[in-house]
Protein backbone atom coordinates (compact mmCIF):
# COMPACT_ATOMS: atom_id res chain seq x y z
CA UNK A 1 0.00 0.00 0.00
CA UNK A 2 1.03 3.31 -1.01
CA UNK A 3 1.68 6.09 2.03
CA UNK A 4 -0.85 7.86 0.25
CA UNK A 5 -3.03 5.58 0.42
CA UNK A 6 -2.70 4.64 4.20
CA UNK A 7 -3.54 8.34 5.06
CA UNK A 8 -6.51 8.39 2.75
CA UNK A 9 -7.95 5.51 4.98
CA UNK A 10 -7.12 7.23 8.05
CA UNK A 11 -8.54 10.26 7.44
CA UNK A 12 -11.39 9.22 6.22
CA UNK A 13 -12.16 6.97 9.33
CA UNK A 14 -11.29 9.96 11.36
CA UNK A 15 -13.88 11.84 9.19
CA UNK A 16 -16.43 9.49 9.71
CA UNK A 17 -15.90 9.82 14.03
CA UNK A 18 -15.64 13.18 13.65
CA UNK A 19 -19.10 12.86 11.43
CA UNK A 20 -21.04 11.07 14.66
CA UNK A 21 -19.57 12.73 17.49
CA UNK A 22 -20.99 16.20 15.55
CA UNK A 23 -24.24 14.55 15.03
CA UNK A 24 -24.57 13.05 19.02
CA UNK A 25 -23.00 16.73 20.13
CA UNK A 26 -25.67 18.27 17.78
CA UNK A 27 -28.43 16.19 19.71
CA UNK A 28 -27.41 16.88 22.69
CA UNK A 29 -27.39 20.63 22.70
CA UNK A 30 -31.07 20.22 20.62
CA UNK A 31 -32.42 18.39 23.90
CA UNK A 32 -30.82 20.50 25.90
CA UNK A 33 -32.15 23.99 24.14
CA UNK A 34 -35.52 22.36 23.47
CA UNK A 35 -36.01 21.80 27.38
CA UNK A 36 -35.04 25.03 28.52
CA UNK A 37 -36.54 27.08 25.67
CA UNK A 38 -39.15 25.46 24.24
CA UNK A 39 -38.89 23.67 20.72
CA UNK A 40 -40.53 26.59 18.28
CA UNK A 41 -37.91 29.56 20.25
CA UNK A 42 -34.68 27.45 19.10
CA UNK A 43 -33.82 28.20 16.02
CA UNK A 44 -31.34 26.00 13.86
CA UNK A 45 -28.60 28.41 14.26
CA UNK A 46 -29.31 28.99 18.06
CA UNK A 47 -28.46 24.97 17.71
CA UNK A 48 -24.80 25.58 16.01
CA UNK A 49 -24.03 28.40 17.99
CA UNK A 50 -24.63 26.51 20.80
CA UNK A 51 -22.97 23.44 19.89
CA UNK A 52 -19.88 25.34 19.03
CA UNK A 53 -20.01 24.06 15.18
CA UNK A 54 -21.11 25.92 11.99
CA UNK A 55 -23.97 26.24 10.50
CA UNK A 56 -22.84 23.92 7.32
CA UNK A 57 -22.21 21.12 10.34
CA UNK A 58 -25.55 21.37 11.42
CA UNK A 59 -27.14 21.63 7.68
CA UNK A 60 -25.03 18.20 6.45
CA UNK A 61 -26.73 16.38 9.36
CA UNK A 62 -29.97 17.97 9.38
CA UNK A 63 -32.07 20.17 6.99
CA UNK A 64 -34.64 21.59 9.39
CA UNK A 65 -36.07 21.54 12.39
CA UNK A 66 -38.21 18.70 11.49
CA UNK A 67 -35.43 16.39 10.91
CA UNK A 68 -33.57 17.18 13.82
CA UNK A 69 -36.95 17.16 16.18
CA UNK A 70 -37.44 13.30 14.25
CA UNK A 71 -34.03 12.30 14.65
CA UNK A 72 -34.55 13.24 18.67
CA UNK A 73 -37.54 10.93 18.49
CA UNK A 74 -35.87 8.23 17.05
CA UNK A 75 -35.12 6.22 20.25
CA UNK A 76 -38.02 6.18 21.75
CA UNK A 77 -40.30 5.33 18.57
CA UNK A 78 -37.94 2.67 18.57
CA UNK A 79 -38.37 1.79 21.95
CA UNK A 80 -41.94 1.95 21.37
CA UNK A 81 -41.58 -0.56 18.21
CA UNK A 82 -39.90 -3.31 20.09
CA UNK A 83 -42.75 -2.85 22.87
CA UNK A 84 -45.36 -3.25 20.53
CA UNK A 85 -43.15 -6.42 18.92
CA UNK A 86 -43.03 -8.30 22.34
CA UNK A 87 -46.48 -7.28 23.21
CA UNK A 88 -47.61 -9.04 19.80
CA UNK A 89 -45.95 -12.06 20.32
CA UNK A 90 -46.93 -12.64 23.71
CA UNK A 91 -50.62 -12.03 23.16
CA UNK A 92 -51.61 -11.82 19.51
CA UNK A 93 -53.55 -9.36 17.81
CA UNK A 94 -56.01 -9.13 19.95
CA UNK A 95 -58.41 -6.00 21.25
CA UNK A 96 -56.91 -5.57 24.79
CA UNK A 97 -53.05 -5.82 22.31
CA UNK A 98 -55.00 -2.81 20.00
CA UNK A 99 -56.04 -0.93 22.98
CA UNK A 100 -52.31 -1.34 24.86
CA UNK A 101 -51.27 0.02 21.83
CA UNK A 102 -53.10 3.16 21.51
CA UNK A 103 -52.53 3.61 25.20
CA UNK A 104 -49.00 4.11 24.10
CA UNK A 105 -48.90 5.94 21.53
CA UNK A 106 -50.97 8.27 23.17
CA UNK A 107 -48.26 8.19 26.69
CA UNK A 108 -45.39 8.61 23.63
CA UNK A 109 -47.54 11.96 21.97
CA UNK A 110 -47.65 13.46 25.57
CA UNK A 111 -43.80 12.92 26.47
CA UNK A 112 -42.73 14.16 22.71
CA UNK A 113 -45.68 16.61 22.38
CA UNK A 114 -43.26 19.53 21.28
CA UNK A 115 -41.20 17.46 19.41
CA UNK A 116 -44.02 15.98 17.18
CA UNK A 117 -45.63 19.74 16.61
CA UNK A 118 -42.22 21.15 15.39
CA UNK A 119 -41.87 21.71 11.63
CA UNK A 120 -45.46 19.93 11.33
CA UNK A 121 -45.77 22.46 8.49
CA UNK A 122 -43.28 21.23 6.59
CA UNK A 123 -45.43 18.62 5.76
CA UNK A 124 -48.18 20.47 4.22
CA UNK A 125 -51.81 20.06 5.69
CA UNK A 126 -51.47 16.88 7.14
CA UNK A 127 -49.15 18.05 9.52
CA UNK A 128 -47.23 15.11 11.62
CA UNK A 129 -49.12 12.56 10.31
CA UNK A 130 -47.44 12.84 6.75
CA UNK A 131 -44.07 12.04 8.14
CA UNK A 132 -43.14 8.79 7.60
CA UNK A 133 -42.15 8.33 11.14
CA UNK A 134 -45.59 8.15 12.57
CA UNK A 135 -47.02 5.59 9.54
CA UNK A 136 -45.49 2.58 11.03
CA UNK A 137 -48.67 3.75 13.90
CA UNK A 138 -50.78 3.52 11.38
CA UNK A 139 -49.75 0.16 9.80
CA UNK A 140 -49.58 -1.52 13.09
CA UNK A 141 -53.25 -0.22 13.78
CA UNK A 142 -54.17 -1.94 10.10
CA UNK A 143 -52.33 -4.88 10.63
CA UNK A 144 -54.06 -5.55 13.81
CA UNK A 145 -57.82 -4.54 12.94
CA UNK A 146 -57.87 -6.74 9.91
CA UNK A 147 -56.71 -9.93 12.84
CA UNK A 148 -59.23 -9.05 15.11
CA UNK A 149 -62.20 -8.38 13.36
CA UNK A 150 -61.30 -9.68 8.97
CA UNK A 151 -65.25 -8.50 8.82
CA UNK A 152 -64.32 -4.55 9.22
CA UNK A 153 -62.47 -2.21 6.81
CA UNK A 154 -59.28 -2.40 8.26
CA UNK A 155 -57.56 0.57 5.98
CA UNK A 156 -60.28 3.26 6.91
CA UNK A 157 -60.42 2.49 10.34
CA UNK A 158 -56.80 2.60 11.23
CA UNK A 159 -56.96 5.78 9.34
CA UNK A 160 -59.52 7.25 11.51
CA UNK A 161 -57.74 6.15 14.68
CA UNK A 162 -54.41 7.35 13.00
CA UNK A 163 -56.11 10.76 13.05
CA UNK A 164 -57.28 10.43 16.54
CA UNK A 165 -53.63 9.55 18.01
CA UNK A 166 -52.67 12.91 16.08
CA UNK A 167 -50.27 15.68 18.32
CA UNK A 168 -52.59 18.49 17.59
CA UNK A 169 -56.00 16.28 18.57
CA UNK A 170 -54.12 15.27 21.79
CA UNK A 171 -53.58 19.23 22.66
CA UNK A 172 -56.92 20.30 21.88
CA UNK A 173 -58.64 17.27 24.23
CA UNK A 174 -56.41 18.21 27.45
CA UNK A 175 -55.63 21.81 26.66
CA UNK A 176 -58.66 23.40 25.53
CA UNK A 177 -61.40 20.53 26.56
CA UNK A 178 -59.68 20.11 29.86
CA UNK A 179 -59.23 16.15 29.94
CA UNK A 180 -56.88 13.59 31.19
CA UNK A 181 -54.38 11.71 29.40
CA UNK A 182 -56.61 8.96 31.10
CA UNK A 183 -60.23 10.36 30.21
CA UNK A 184 -58.33 10.39 26.73
CA UNK A 185 -57.35 7.08 26.93
CA UNK A 186 -60.53 5.47 28.38
CA UNK A 187 -62.61 7.29 25.84
CA UNK A 188 -60.40 6.21 22.87
CA UNK A 189 -60.11 2.74 23.69
CA UNK A 190 -63.92 2.10 24.40
CA UNK A 191 -65.09 3.90 20.84
CA UNK A 192 -62.22 2.31 19.46
CA UNK A 193 -63.80 -1.36 21.05
CA UNK A 194 -67.07 -0.68 19.40
CA UNK A 195 -65.60 0.47 15.35
CA UNK A 196 -63.75 -2.83 15.37
CA UNK A 197 -66.21 -5.16 17.14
Amino acid sequence: MMPDESLTVVDSSRSRADAIKNRALLLATAKRLFAEQGVSEVTMSAVADAAGVGKGTLYRHFENKLELSMAMLDEDQRDLQDRTLRQMRDNGPTLETLQWFVREVLLFTKRNGQLLCAGASDNGPAGSLAHPAHWWWRQTLRGMISQINPAQNAEYLADAIFVLLDVHNIYFLQNERGYSLEQITDNMNQMIERMVM
